[in-house]
């Protein structure tokens, strides 16, 4: 069966290229388009990983007349009752970077205290219209030292329950990564939505 017959063209409602790196290998064989320029998205004030994501798709579909996919994601700290939460990005501040943000949940929060990582992915149409809306999830617990040079955000300093060993998120291989992490979880969720063979 040709897979290229399933594919459906999708903007992607971030400016984070991280994210759009991993939606890219996520959620093949379906073809992301770089959100345009002057396409702006609303601010993350929901209260939910949902409301986020829900308000960026349903944005950037009716500004591009294309379906559009957006996801809002975060860390919760057992340890901080659920922070930092929907405000994972601004943690440290406003303008915090991924660097400020990791050493305030390392100061906060015990090392060994649980962690879930989230993510709220959601698919809209150009008529205003949630189309499907999923989570993904996974857990681990907080290291005392961050390792690892790959991934992004509070990756050194996550340590997934779903490994056998002791490497942080920002210590795999990109496809062990993406077989585990949240953004993976969901994205395979809104695959079984839309159809991918």
């Amino acid at each position: 069966m040709d897979r290229a017959r399933f594919a459906v063209k999708l903007v992607l409602a971030t400016r984070n290229a991280h994210k759009a790196r991993e939606f890219a290998t996520l959620l093949a064989p379906h073809e992301l388009v770089a959100l345009p320029d002057h396409v702006v998205l609303p601010p993350e004030t929901g209260e939910t990983f949902l409301d986020n994501a829900r308000d960026k798709a349903l944005t950037a579909a009716r500004e591009t007349g294309l379906h559009a996919i957006a996801d809002d994601s975060g860390i919760e700290s057992a340890a901080l009752r659920g922070a930092p939460g929907v405000r994972s990005a601004r943690f440290a501040g406003e303008h915090a970077t991924d660097e400020e943000n990791l050493a305030k949940l390392l100061r906060e929060a015990p090392a060994g205290s649980g962690l879930t990582y989230v993510c709220a992915l959601v698919l809209a149409d150009p008529g205003g219209r949630v189309v499907h809306a999923v989570h993904g999830r996974c857990c681990g617990t907080l290291a005392a030292t961050p390792l690892g040079g790959g991934g992004f955000g509070y990756d050194p300093a996550f340590l997934p329950d779903d490994l056998p060993d002791d490497r942080t998120m920002a210590q795999l291989q990109v496809h062990e990564k993406d077989a585990i992490s949240h953004r993976g979880r969901a994205a395979r969720k809104l695959l079984a939505l839309i159809g991918s063979y």
